[in-house]
């Protein structure tokens, strides 16, 4: 049975190769042609499955350009972030690796928190640097910095040292230009760093906000800001850096441009042309403003005259922090038909929107049912390099190019999904079934975990062909499905890779 499924894979790998080698140069790498494409990687914070028109039809919240951007592409139906929550979800996507395999096992990082990629780990970054791209990114970090102390000790609100470089940044994992903020926007400390230096030291502070849900303003800790930090600029400011990357850009050079956007996380902060914009208060005209930095994201690259060499690819962090009240309040569904939300281990936590475009390559108006996850993209930016991924790289990256190209590809991309709420919960995904380790959630949605009666089912076991809202648990009447699944997901994690190498 392994030996077929090698087979497959390989069968699989090799095809993707063969794709986009027809496509550039008669059976030539993209390297060989000297026509590599650019990458635009876009990543929404905290955006629901439901949130673009283009995936559940919603009215309420307006989003041309995310629809425009899946007319003119493919859009993905079986998409998942490798956990449910921030931190983790961002170093899967740039190692190719599930984070409960790093140090952190369930939450996230603040801001003052260690670096958590090492730097000899191979990026989606440094694999494009590699390959002589132009590489940058502009938004949030979250992954960990090196900030130095006045104390030489623990990094915190009132040791840091603000006029000392901050290492262990972007630069060290393959970016040549960043510009960032160290976490997300509630979480101190409010400042920019750019290239591993702050723009403007962090030496007021701000009593935070209590206001969560309604009449904007938000929620963010107290802490350490710069002086002139602007909440409310946080997004523009973002969307400006990057169309000042992608307008640096020469023709004969590719680039690699990672946007991780701060919305609409927490906190809610549309500029006052977005005001109203939705019949969603202010998360949906937030998300309203978020769409439209996508589209002048977009606009540029075309602009620029590098729409037909440039792949864009937008996707979210995982679901909405959209709890059962403001689905009633709202009659408006942030995460779309799925159970939960962020943080939580069923669907609404992790399965996201996934839209790619690539003119004259991927076929528009299309879509795939293919189930995908986010640590893919670094076996999928090898496979566009032409190149397989070095020994111990990507553990749980597989090369989803082939179903970019072909929509109607039938083949399996891959064995298993394994998914992680915020709390730490594993499920793993094999085909139509999903099995959950625990009962509860594991995340925001309560009950967050449940102790198993005597005799009662020890987790949950969901057909999602069947029953997509995971309204029916089946652990007790299909023991062989969760003996299967269970033996699977624990080889998983004994053997530190889930991907054939």
């Amino acid at each position: 049975m392994a030996n077929k499924t090698h087979t497959r894979r390989d069968f699989l790998r090799l095809a993707g190769f063969a794709a986009a080698a027809s496509l550039f140069g008669q059976g030539r790498s993209f390297a060989q042609t000297g026509r590599r494409p650019n990458v635009v990687f876009i990543l929404a914070d905290d955006l629901g499955y439901g949130d673009p028109g283009c995936y559940c039809g919603q009215a309420k919240v307006p989003t041309p350009a995310l629809d425009r951007l899946a007319s003119q592409g493919i859009r993905f139906t079986d998409a998942h972030t490798p956990s449910a929550v921030c931190t983790p979800t961002r170093y899967g996507l740039l190692t190719g690796r599930y984070c409960w395999r790093s140090s952190l096992k369930r939450g996230v990082l603040n801001g003052y928190s260690k670096p958590l990629i090492e730097t000899d780990r191979l990026t989606v970054a440094s694999l494009f640097q590699r390959h002589g791209y132009a590489t940058a990114c502009a938004g949030k970090w979250h992954l960990g910095l090196d900030w130095a102390t006045k104390t030489g000790g623990d990094a915190n609100a009132e040791t840091v040292d603000w006029d000392k470089p901050v290492a262990h940044g972007p630069q060290s994992l393959g970016f040549d230009y960043s510009y960032i903020i160290p976490a997300s926007l509630d979480m101190d400390p409010y400042c920019w760093l750019q290239n591993g230096r702050t723009v403007e030291a962090a030496t007021a502070h701000t009593p935070g906000s209590k206001r969560r849900w309604d009449g904007g303003g938000g929620f963010w800790r107290a802490g350490p800001v710069a002086p002139s930090f602007d909440f409310y600029e946080v997004l523009p400011t973002i969307t400006a850096k990057s169309i000042e990357f992608i307008r640096r850009q020469e023709a004969r050079k590719p680039f690699f441009l990672y946007v991780p956007l701060t919305a609409p996380h927490t906190p809610w902060m549309p500029t006052p042309e977005f005001r109203g914009k939705s019949q969603v208060d202010w998360y949906g005209d937030f998300v309203a403003q978020v769409d439209d930095a996508i589209g002048r994201i977009v606009g540029a690259i075309d602009d620029a005259g590098l729409g037909n060499d440039t792949l864009v690819i937008f996707t979210s962090d995982n679901g909405s922090h959209w709890p059962v009240a403001q689905i009633e309040k709202f009659d408006y569904r942030a995460n779309g038909p799925w159970r939960g939300q962020k943080s939580d281990i069923h669907e609404a936590g992790h399965r996201v929107p996934f839209i790619c475009r690539w003119p004259g390559r991927i076929k528009p108006g299309t879509h795939s049912d293919q189930t995908i996850c986010l640590t893919d993209l670094l076996a999928t930016s090898a496979a566009l390099l032409g190149e397989s991924l070095p020994s111990g790289a990507g553990s749980d990256s597989y090369n989803i190019l082939p179903a970019m190209l072909d929509p109607g590809l039938k083949d399996t991309i891959r064995e298993a999904t394994v998914h992680h709420s915020g709390n730490g919960l594993f499920a793993i995904r094999q085909g139509d079934w999903k099995l959950i380790e625990g009962l509860g959630s594991g995340g925001f949605t309560a009950p967050q975990a449940v102790k198993p009666e005597p005799g009662g089912a020890a987790g949950q076991l969901y057909n999602l062909r069947d029953d997509p809202g995971e309204q029916k648990n089946l652990w007790l009447d299909r023991p062989e499905v969760v003996e299967r699944l269970s033996g699977l997901l624990e080889r998983y994690r004994k053997q530190d890779h889930s991907r054939p190498i």
